[in-house]
């Protein structure tokens, strides 16, 4: 979905889904368009978030696009300059809860702000800030990936180790997408982690 933007109108977009499901591409591919667009764009992600590139965002596919880090809402919300029209914001699920504040600060001053990220967490459960984002924003996208037990559409993130730390950065050995059915939380809180459980068959 491309929005064209009116001098002064701001809103907010949501992307959101489970890990692999393109979120950050779609991002990206937005972001591109407003720059083709010739609208002064700013990016920001978390400064926990250093899992591929500390400057850029980058997605699953290795797309990427330079990016700023911040370490909290009101950290981005004081790097935005003042001739900034569009504002892009990737794993919002990492910033603290002031950020659905920030978001509508911007919107209201007039730019359009797109933010991508998890909206459930390794046991299913809204990742906050993103259900907050999710009730003021003007547009949404829910993604969805590819299940990696049965092929079929995947909603969830299944954590493949054992932690119950709710931010555990990891990526593909981490994590993988999967379907409601085949969605197990168990699989996290065992002993040993995966290895512990049986391998679940293709349904």
């Amino acid at each position: 979905m491309d929005v064209v933007r009116t001098p002064s109108q701001g809103w907010i977009e949501v992307i959101v889904g489970s890990m692999f499901s393109g979120k950050s591409e779609e991002l990206i591919r937005r972001l591109r368009r407003a720059q083709i667009a010739r609208q002064r764009v700013q990016i920001f992600k978390p400064a926990v978030d250093t899992r591929y590139d500390e400057y850029h965002i980058v997605s699953h596919s290795e797309l990427r696009i330079p990016s700023e880090s911040a370490s909290s809402s009101a950290e981005l919300l004081s790097h935005v300059r003042p001739d900034t029209e569009v504002v892009g914001i990737d794993e919002g699920q990492f910033f603290d809860a002031e950020l659905p504040i920030v978001c509508t600060t911007l919107a209201e001053r007039g730019l359009r702000v797109i933010v991508a990220g998890l909206d459930q967490d390794y046991l299913g459960k809204p990742f906050e800030p993103m259900p907050h984002l999710l009730a003021i924003a003007e547009y949404i996208t829910k993604t969805r990936a590819i299940c990696m037990v049965c092929g079929n559409p995947a909603n969830h993130t299944q954590r493949l180790v054992v932690s119950h730390d709710r931010v555990l950065l990891g990526a593909q050995g981490t994590y993988e997408a999967r379907c409601r059915r085949c969605f197990d939380v168990s699989l996290a809180e065992a002993p040993g982690g995966v290895e512990d459980v049986p391998t679940a068959e293709p349904r």
